[in-house]
């Protein structure tokens, strides 16, 4: 029979529809205006009196609380309007002090029972949400120069090892390494060994005050590679941590030749965020200083847990943080946090060399930290804000070797179990190769997002209204077939959207409303199949079932042609290109659906099955 569905194949499309529903709906419930509060460090808690201490704040200002939350590591508190949420976070600031951080957010208010079934909104994107923009510089000159610190290293090392006598050697600032011998035949021999294994230096003999000198330049090519490097490892290094962060849809790319941007939708803590994308986190293992060692030969630095006690390391590092594979937070047999350390095979080699013939001896373990610390200073009578670049070094712990390590070992000497859980999580996503600084940070907050959502959401529901309506003039009773199969394919557009993950951004929402025009654009061709053959005298029940098998071809092509261009878009592109390209993906996707499938089921049910002498189609045919 003509223009009727089996039951499976509407019990299929059905299905689908209830899906899509469900899975939508999520969507309906706009996110809740709420401010964030964390602690400064990792190992400052959150905990219901400080969450009461700052809920009294809001109240005592007149603010309406609409709800407040302990979360795993920190507490939400869910505010009316924007207004309140702006005025809420300087209040809850003051209220804490600067042991915490409070941060503007938008928690989402999904009901349970969706949210049972896996159910979620479509996560937005920076522009949509808000969240934090960074751009970071990364310190070339401190890359070369602590490539030359290792290398100089590696270079003395091998000298003792192959018994050539040297009396020193010091990185200079010209990007050279000075070795200094007692005689010509030791440098001939250090020069022979040098000249063969590190083809990357420029070498020269020099001999002054009756020093023999060899001195190491490095080549212009090597410092180049040395700073390519540094760029492309501190963006893997980056990519890895905001990966660990569980961020949707970030952005993290090179900006010129020193430059990363780094997008975070959805992340208001900027703090938080700078602590785990900015920290170095890298380790130098270094042995403590013998009491009679020269003071050239040793540095002072103090703990991290107590500024006040120092201890004598020496200068040279045995291996850093490079060369960890693998960091697991775990505890140690006092049930006190540890971080268990792997290194690769040239780390653990370097650190059973070093450490077999220096038992009962203690080994530290040194933790760098570069970060940029903003000060306010009077130029000419003008307040200008000053950004100075700190270096810190802490000794985290300093334990006696009681037998030679390998390429597993532990440090212990932890304050907490999130700090122990934040330096394993920066040691396993990779050390940085250069420090960086912050050099611009943005917040984009969620209520400027949230403007950008009723802008996008308006050129959709304007766009939609205005296709509905030209549909329902022109084709009559089949434009509103059409417009219920449209809003249908809204909903399931969103609804994939949402169990994909996808990330809906302002170019996705143009990607949404091209949709829109596409979407009808299938139902326009099989409308005007059929009238062609209403008007070449075919019967009305022939004429639907010619008019959609006929235009099938027609607009598959047209779909997969445009699917094919999504689809490279979508590959070659970034950021809000790739917006653009997911959301008209899945759109043409379930524009197909909804046009050749659902419309036709909706036919189905109106003119299968019975006599019909004529159709509601428009135009000067619609009564044939």
């Amino acid at each position: 029979m003509l223009n009727k569905y089996p039951l499976w194949k509407n019990l299929v499309i059905v299905i689908a529809l209830v899906i899509g529903f469900v899975y939508a709906l999520p969507n309906v419930f706009p996110d809740d205006f709420a401010v964030q509060i964390t602690g400064a460090r990792s190992s400052t808690e959150v905990d219901q009196r400080i969450l009461d201490r700052a809920v009294d704040a809001l109240e005592a200002d007149g603010i309406q609380v609409k709800e407040s939350e302990l979360q795993e590591r920190d507490a939400l508190i869910r505010l009316n309007d924007a207004e309140s949420q702006l005025r809420a976070r300087p209040i809850v600031q003051e209220a804490l002090g600067r042991d915490y951080l409070v941060a503007l957010n938008m928690a989402p208010s999904t009901p349970e029972w969706l949210e049972s079934v896996g159910a979620g909104p479509m996560k937005l994107g920076l522009d949509l949400r808000g969240g934090v923009h960074f751009l970071l510089e990364v310190d070339m000159e401190t890359a070369v120069d602590q490539r030359l610190e290792a290398m100089s290293g590696q270079i003395k090392r091998e000298l003792r090892e192959e018994r050539v006598r040297y009396r020193g050697g010091d990185v200079e600032g010209n990007r050279s390494i000075v070795l200094s011998f007692r005689d010509e035949s030791s440098r001939s021999e250090a020069f022979d060994l040098i000249r063969d294994q590190y083809n990357q230096f420029l070498l020269d003999e020099r001999t002054e005050e009756g020093e023999y000198l060899l001195v190491l330049s490095m080549s212009e090519a090597e410092v180049k590679s040395i700073q390519d490097y540094a760029l492309e490892q501190n963006l893997t290094t980056i990519r890895n941590r905001v990966n660990e962060l569980g961020v949707a849809e970030p952005l993290v790319q090179r900006q010129g030749a020193d430059r990363i941007i780094v997008e975070l939708p959805g992340v208001q803590d900027t703090a938080a965020a700078k602590r785990v994308l900015g920290a170095t986190a890298n380790l130098e293992f270094r042995l403590e200083a013998r009491q009679d060692a020269s003071s050239a030969d040793i540095e002072t630095f103090p703990f991290r847990d107590n500024p006040n006690r120092e201890a004598r390391l020496e200068r040279e590092v045995i291996v850093t943080g490079d060369n960890v594979s693998n960091a697991q937070q775990a505890f140690d047999e006092n049930g006190q946090p540890q971080v268990n350390i792997t290194m690769d095979s040239v780390g653990g080699d370097l650190m059973n060399r070093s450490t077999r013939n220096a038992i009962g001896r203690r080994m530290a373990v040194l933790f760098i930290e570069y970060r940029t610390e903003t000060e306010e200073v009077v130029v000419d009578g003008e307040t200008r804000t000053v950004d100075n670049r700190v270096v810190e070094k802490g000794i985290i712990s300093l334990a006696t070797i009681q037998s030679a390590l390998g390429s597993s070992f532990r440090i212990t000497g932890l304050d907490s179990i999130p700090e122990a859980a934040e330096l394993a999580l920066l040691l396993r996503a990779g050390s940085l190769a250069a420090p960086m600084y912050f050099v611009q940070e943005r917040t984009i907050g969620p209520s400027l997002g949230q403007k950008n959502i009723d802008a996008g959401m308006m050129s959709v529901l304007l766009g939609f209204v205005l296709v509905l309506c030209y549909m329902v003039v022109y084709y009559r009773g089949f434009g509103v077939i059409a417009n219920i199969a449209l809003t249908l394919n809204l909903m399931l557009l969103i609804a994939c959207m949402s169990i994909l993950s996808a990330t809906l951004t302002l170019p996705g929402i143009a990607g949404i409303v091209l949709t829109v025009g596409m979407a009808v654009d299938a139902n326009v061709l099989i409308f005007e199949r059929i009238k062609e053959e209403l008007k070449s005298g075919i019967p009305p029940q022939s004429a639907i079932n010619s008019g959609y098998s006929r235009a099938f071809v027609s607009i598959f092509d047209a779909n997969i042609t445009t699917l094919l261009v999504a689809v490279i878009l979508f590959a070659m592109g970034s950021g809000p290109v790739k917006g653009f390209a997911v959301t008209l993906s899945i759109g043409i996707l379930t524009s197909m659906f909804s046009g050749l499938m659902v419309s036709r089921s909706i036919v189905n049910l109106v003119y299968g099955g019975r006599q019909v002498e004529k159709l509601s189609i428009g135009g000067k045919l619609a009564n044939v």
